[in-house]
């Protein structure tokens, strides 16, 4: 499954459409409520009805070509490779799959792939509407086929056969025929009744679970309405220029400018769709979801049910705004959400996430500190630690001259000082996952450890008339000169990229981890008649000319991460991502040699790390994660997926106890798959309790303390020594003479 791809950023408007459908249980409706609902009658000529474009959808498509080709930061040209690239685009988010149209239909079709950009010129959306109502035909057919395929054939499903179905179709061709459709379709069920049936269910209770589900996906397909089209339609257009850029209706407006992250203020968590799911994006640092540790960014959400014992509600091909409206709940309720997770392709492995639901509050985001000892070549050092969630600026309390208004440099700044009281060695910035936030804060947090000069550099909408501007820190007032390091990773985006890439150039401090996100762009929201068009306007440039876009910050000493498993991760992923380029740098001075010290550094930290039973563990969780994506077919062979979980399982175990057993700690008993792993995992966790308390207590001490932090104490205590060398040397030379 893909993390990032055009197909996912238009997840959150097509699934207003039939890719996500809608289950009337959102609004607490019974399918059976529904006039329209079919109970018996399933025939496409009594279903399909083609929608029809009105005249303000024609006027806005005209409007937004406008400002697009007069407000984006590239020239815009709206010609044939940009009708190719919509034609492309809203085909793929129709169908990304491959399971819907037949060839014949994309051979009829293909006759608008160059006529697109007239027709829009003209104000006529009618050839997006022409292409969804297809669309729309062949998705009633689909269903019509997978409702009978369920409801009278299950038992006749033989789980001994050595039959497969393909996970990625992305690149498939389409099916030629009716009954090539029908054959991907009937093993496309035939793997959902599997994941159900290793669950446990019978057949009875399969064939309702999945008839309930697709039965309401019908039902809310046939409430797809002209607006939906025009949304998904515009949206694919303005993305055309660029994966940031995006077209809303006034509906979808309002919701954008709530936030989804306000919208899921009950879990503190971030949704998107793709495909037929509604998948965890990001979790919201100190949210009671990222609290909890239980929910991770990739899960896939298949039922939600409300209280500590309510009935789970299927979602699976609900819109987002249903879900939303599912988690979404008072203050101290408890939402169970059934996931998928990210690392799993079926709901054979789907397990119960319980989460008191809260409000997610700006101190739950501020920066926290903490100190790591560590002793290390015969000495003993204190790293402090700051974990940066966000960059965040209280605008509302800044403008009503409230004096103690939330700021993320102002809480740093004090944490700085904190840990400069407690006499640490060092620092290191903590800036993991963090997606970005104020440019203005990202300028000041550089100007805490430097004196003065530039910061970042902002290139202006205009490639050919745009202007330049660099933006820094004019207060010599340092918070802190020490030993520093800046820990990021692939999701470490934007405002974090600026501070980390500012650090770098400067040569203030080492930074850590993994290359960056390698979002450069600003966008703005500008209104419209009808809806409103969010906009790149601008580029970011770090101090040394070089653009953070696409490409991101590279750490001087990388570290292995989770993200490492996933190439669909970051802004060179996305489809249509404007490139890296440079600007003319500026003039700055670097604080130390750091690109002198690095072959030390960093060969220092390969002897550590090949010895780390952490590291270790982590390439292997890395490289076993990265295995699993990488098939590209699913056994629907019942004791060939029995085998298959098995074996991955026992992989695991055994690397852990590996882990384990290097650092010292008990190793854990296998535990057999017929109790549930987190029981399994609590039953042994107690087991060792009992045979040792002191072995707990170390288990316990050790496995709270991350390995990527320890490590980058130890890379900056190497720095420490290896510098203090360093100016030694410098100091020596005169009197030599």
């Amino acid at each position: 499954m893909k993390i990032q791809s055009r197909k996912l950023q238009l997840g959150r408007i097509l699934n207003l459409l039939a890719l996500s459908y809608c289950a009337l249980l959102a609004a607490g409706v019974s399918a059976q409520d529904d006039p329209r609902h079919l109970n018996t009658v399933l025939d496409i000529d009594a279903l399909y009805t083609p929608l029809q474009s009105q005249p303000i959808h024609g006027e806005t498509a005209v409007l937004l070509l406008r400002e697009l080709q007069t407000k984006h930061y590239s020239e815009v040209q709206i010609d044939d490779n940009f009708s190719t690239v919509v034609f492309d685009s809203f085909l793929d988010a129709l169908d990304g799959s491959h399971l819907y149209f037949l060839k014949a239909d994309i051979d009829q079709l293909s006759a608008y792939r160059y006529t697109l950009d007239e027709s829009l010129k003209s104000g006529s959306v009618d050839t997006g509407f022409e292409i969804y109502n297809l669309y729309y035909k062949r998705i009633l057919e689909r269903l019509i086929y997978a409702i009978d395929l369920i409801e009278n054939h299950i038992p006749e499903m033989d789980f001994t056969l050595a039959e497969a179905i393909e996970l990625e179709r992305e690149d498939a061709p389409f099916a030629t025929s009716m009954a090539e459709l029908d054959e991907l379709w009937r093993l496309r069920i035939k793997s959902s009744v599997l994941s159900l049936k290793l669950t446990g269910d019978d057949d009875t209770e399969i064939a309702e679970k999945l008839a309930k589900r697709y039965r309401n996906q019908l039902s809310q397909v046939l409430k797809t309405n002209d607006k939906d089209i025009f949304q998904a339609y515009l949206s694919t257009v303005a993305q055309a220029v660029d994966p940031h850029t995006a077209y809303f209706s006034p509906i979808d407006s309002e919701n954008f400018n709530m936030g989804l992250s306000l919208s899921l203020q009950g879990i503190g968590a971030q949704l998107t769709t793709e495909d037929e799911y509604t998948k965890v994006a990001e979790l919201i640092k100190g949210g009671p979801a990222e609290r909890g540790k239980e929910l991770q960014a990739g899960d896939r959400i298949i039922s939600i049910g409300q209280g500590v014992d309510g009935d789970l509600l299927d979602v699976v091909g609900m819109r987002l705004d249903d879900v939303v409206a599912q988690i979404r709940g008072e203050k101290g309720t408890v939402v169970r959400l059934n996931v998928i997770p990210a690392d799993s392709v079926s709901e054979s492995e789907a397990h119960i996430v319980s989460i008191t639901r809260d409000t997610v509050k700006l101190e739950d985001q501020s920066a926290k500190k903490e100190v790591i000892e560590l002793s290390y070549n015969g000495s003993d050092y204190k790293i402090g630690v700051i974990n940066l969630p966000t960059f965040y600026f209280d605008f509302e309390a800044a403008s009503r001259g409230e004096e103690d208004f939330k700021s993320s440099t102002r809480d740093v700044k004090v944490l700085l000082e904190e840990l400069r009281s407690e006499n640490v060695d060092a620092v290191v910035v903590d800036l993991r996952n963090n997606g970005g936030g104020s440019l203005s804060e990202a300028n000041q947090l550089v100007g805490l450890f430097i004196e003065t000069g530039p910061t970042v550099q902002i290139r202006y909408s205009g490639m050919r008339n745009g202007f330049t501007r660099s933006f820094g820190d004019n207060d010599p007032e340092v918070a802190y000169d020490g030993p520093l390091a800046v820990l990021v990773n692939r999701t470490s985006a934007s405002a974090s990229e600026i501070f980390a890439g500012a650090i770098q150039d400067y040569q203030r401090g080492l930074v850590l981890g993994g290359q960056t996100f390698g979002k450069g762009t600003v966008q703005e929201i500008i209104p419209m008649d009808y809806g409103q068009v969010k906009l790149t306007r601008s580029k970011f440039y770090r101090i040394s000319g070089a653009s953070t876009q696409h490409r991101g910050v590279i750490p001087d000493i990388g570290f292995p991460d989770v993200y490492d498993a996933y190439e669909d991760i970051g802004e060179s992923s996305l489809d249509g991502a404007l490139p890296w380029d440079t600007v003319r740098p500026v003039e700055y001075r670097a604080y130390h040699s750091i690109q002198a010290l690095l072959p030390e550094l960093q060969e220092l930290h390969t002897q550590r790390v090949q010895e780390s039973p952490d590291f270790v563990f982590l390439l292997g969780q890395i490289e076993r994660t990265r295995e699993l994506r990488e098939n590209e077919t699913l056994s629907l062979n019942e004791a060939v997926v029995k085998a298959e979980r098995e074996v991955s399982r026992r992989a695991d175990f055994e690397a852990d106890n590996t882990r384990r057993l290097a650092k010292g700690l008990p190793a854990r008993e296998w535990v057999e798959d017929e109790l549930d792993e987190d029981e399994a995992a609590t039953v042994v966790q107690n087991d060792d309790i009992q045979n040792s308390d002191a072995d707990a207590a170390e288990d316990e001490e050790l496995e709270e303390v991350d390995p990527l932090l320890l490590e980058s104490g130890r890379v900056l205590a190497d720095f420490i020594s290896l510098n203090a060398r360093r100016l030694a040397a410098v100091q020596e030379t005169p009197a030599r003479r």
